[in-house]
C-alpha cells in the first residue's frame, strides 16, 4: 500500500479499515474503524490534518487536501463519492458528497444532507442539514436530501471493504 509518513506525521489507520493498494495516503491523515478508501484516492495530510470517521466511504479517484488554517473532516456514515474534491471543509455525520463534487474551504455539509453530483460548494458555504446543494456554484435546497439513501451506500461500502479486505487478491502486475 502507498501509506507515507512525512517528517513526524504519520498516518492512524483503524485494523478494521480497508485502504486499497492504489490508494495513496501521505501524512497526518486518521481513518476510522471499517471505513473505506478505494483504487486511485488521495488523501494528502502534509500541511494540517485529515480525519475520516467510522464506516465512510472514500471512493475512487477522490482527492482529500488541507491546509495549516483549516483541518479537513469527514464524520462517520458518510459517503465520498467518486472523483470528489474536499479541501479544508467538515462534512458531518451521515452526510454525501457525491461523484465530481468538489467542496472547498471553510465549508459546512450537515448531518444527513447530500451534495449532489458535480456540485461545487464554494468557500465558506453552509449545507445545513437535510439539504440538497446542486449545481456550480451549488443552491441550497432544504430539507431535499433523502438520509435513506445515504445509510444504505454507507453499509454496502462497510460490506464491501470487509469483502475485498478478505477476498481481493493480486494476479498479475
Amino acid at each position: 500500500m502507498a501509506i507515507y509518513s512525512l517528517g513526524d506525521q504519520v498516518p492512524n489507520i483503524h485494523e478494521t479499515a480497508f485502504v486499497h493498494p492504489d490508494a495513496v495516503i501521505i501524512g497526518s491523515v486518521e481513518i476510522g474503524a471499517e471505513s473505506t478508501i478505494w483504487p486511485g484516492a488521495v488523501l494528502r495530510g502534509d500541511d494540517g490534518y485529515i480525519k475520516i470517521g467510522a464506516r465512510t466511504s472514500i471512493q475512487d479517484n477522490t482527492v482529500i487536501h488541507t491546509t495549516p488554517q483549516d483541518p479537513t473532516i469527514v464524520g462517520d456514515d458518510c459517503v465520498i463519492g467518486h472523483i470528489v474534491h474536499l479541501e479544508c471543509c467538515i462534512i458531518e455525520n451521515g452526510a454525501q458528497v457525491s461523484s465530481g463534487a468538489v467542496v472547498l474551504h471553510r465549508v459546512r455539509v450537515g448531518t444527513g444532507a447530500i451534495v449532489a453530483a458535480n456540485a461545487v460548494v464554494l468557500n465558506d458555504q453552509i449545507v445545513p442539514p437535510g439539504a440538497l446543494a446542486v449545481g456550480a456554484p451549488a443552491i441550497i435546497k432544504e430539507g431535499r436530501a433523502r438520509s435513506s439513501d445515504i445509510e444504505f451506500g454507507a453499509k454496502i461500502y462497510v460490506e464491501k471493504g470487509k469483502w475485498f479486505k478478505k477476498s481481493m487478491r493480486k494476479i498479475s502486475d
